[in-house]
């Protein structure tokens, strides 16, 4: 039987100070066991409050209404928070200590888990990252816009520019314990568009005589339109790599993992939230699906909101993509050479290239790419999330726990399952929809 990492936590907590912590780790080229909590419950606070934020109103809250859409995000986030809460309690099983999600899944379950965890995680990051390439180029496009006007050059050469910029702080700050001295900065940038873009909210919202916030389409069409926005809502609470992130943490590693998710879950949600909840009474059905190119109010303000949240994002998306280049960089990397070293600079330089350039070339190719991030959300974040800690709960704590809590948490496997294909159903129909309408390289 598999020991309870709580358990082992406790039993750790005793031991004299100066050893390894009483349990082993992987081989990893990144740092482990370094940043306190309130570090890592601000790389997640401002994480979270990245640029996807100005899409929440329209993802989340139009396809839903004022009632339906303000129960989803309270209970996805509260379910999501309990899910995190219990994975970040399976940290560390029989005195090993688990630096990776697909590790951790093949430790208990086996090899093709540990695949199967390997896919359903890196394909996501892969696409969160590309989202992210493509929120970069709309706000440097929307810049560029305000002063140049019909003149302005194609998407591509903006989102081309993004990644370019995205690869140099992924080449430069590494590691996730690196973003340490950016973390600040990218809290300052995360008030500053916040902020402003509140303001807009609110003067537009005072100034619109009727707003309209009911639900539109057929009623097929309003049952997969909310599939997507419960999708788009678990995408905002959940990132499918807290292993990763909890890796990083002083012991103890649970416990300081929780309160970096009570941080992220009070303090973030609140923020992310509000500028959903603002974007929908200030244009209400209208949202538009990237809410700087319908604020009212003098130029500058767009232009702050866009800088700011463009600036913001080259922190914000390191923290999705780190998985990748720990992966990259344990394999291609000398470990018992710095990160700085030569030789791991080359090999850095080529395998952070190498992704960013196939990263910026789909993007550029499906400037829908938001679609194919709800996909992934709906088929593989409800996995990560909620299917997977409770598995993990049911196998490593056997009969222990009694019959209510195997049918709990059998509940929430099963309740998971069925939402996760019905909304990567509903994610499919947009992308064949939207497959239909564009064409590759198009200038939206």
């Amino acid at each position: 039987m598999v020991s309870s990492s709580l358990d082992t936590e406790a039993a750790q907590a005793h031991k004299a100070g100066g050893d390894d912590g009483g349990y082993t780790t992987a081989a990893t080229a990144h740092a482990v066991d370094t940043d306190s909590w309130q570090q890592v419950g601000l790389l997640l606070v401002t994480g979270f409050n990245c640029g996807y934020v100005l899409s929440f109103s329209n993802l989340m809250m139009v396809p839903l209404g004022w009632w339906w859409g303000a129960a989803c995000l309270l209970l996805v986030a509260t379910a999501a928070w309990y899910a995190n809460w219990l994975l970040a309690g399976l940290h560390l099983v029989d005195g090993h200590r688990f630096i990776r999600y697909r590790d951790l899944m093949g430790s208990v379950f086996g090899r093709k888990m540990y695949y199967i965890t390997w896919f359903l995680q890196f394909a996501t990051l892969l696409l969160v990252s590309m989202g992210f390439i493509l929120l970069g180029g709309r706000a440097l496009k929307a810049i560029s816009a305000e002063f140049t006007g019909d003149s302005t050059p194609r998407l591509q050469w903006f989102i081309a520019a993004a990644g370019a910029v995205y690869f140099v702080f992924a080449y430069f700050v590494p590691t996730l314990s690196a973003m340490r001295n950016w973390l600040a900065t990218s809290a300052a940038f995360t008030v500053t568009f916040d902020v402003a873009l509140l303001a807009v909210l609110i003067k537009d919202g005072r100034s619109s005589k009727q707003t309209d916030y009911s639900t539109h389409g057929t009623q097929l069409e309003k049952v997969f339109n909310a599939l997507g926005a419960v999708a788009a809502t678990l995408v905002c609470n959940s990132s499918g790599l807290l292993p990763e992130i909890q890796s990083t943490l002083r012991k103890p590693p649970v416990s300081n993992m929780r309160r970096a998710l009570a941080l992220q879950y009070t303090v973030g949600a609140a923020v992310y939230y509000g500028i959903t909840v603002a974007g929908y009474w200030a244009y209400g059905a209208a949202a538009s699906e990237y809410l700087p190119n319908q604020l009212g109010g003098p130029r500058w303000t767009s232009v702050l909101i866009n800088a700011t949240a463009f600036l913001q994002s080259i922190v914000s998306q390191h923290m999705f993509t780190a998985p990748i280049h720990e992966a990259m960089d344990t394999r291609l990397q000398r470990l018992d050479e710095g990160m700085f070293s030569r030789h791991n600079m080359v090999r850095r330089l080529v395998a952070r290239g190498a992704l960013f350039s196939v990263n910026v070339f789909v993007t550029a190719l499906f400037p829908f790419m938001g679609d194919f991030v709800n996909l992934f959300g709906s088929f593989a974040l409800f996995p990560l999330t909620f299917i997977f800690p409770s598995m993990m709960v049911l196998k490593i704590k056997g009969r222990c726990d009694g019959r209510w809590h195997r049918l709990w948490h059998w509940a929430i496997i099963v309740v998971a399952s069925v939402l996760g294909i019905a909304t990567s159903a509903a994610a499919v129909r947009l992308i064949a929809h939207n497959i239909s309408v564009y064409r590759f390289f198009a200038d939206v």
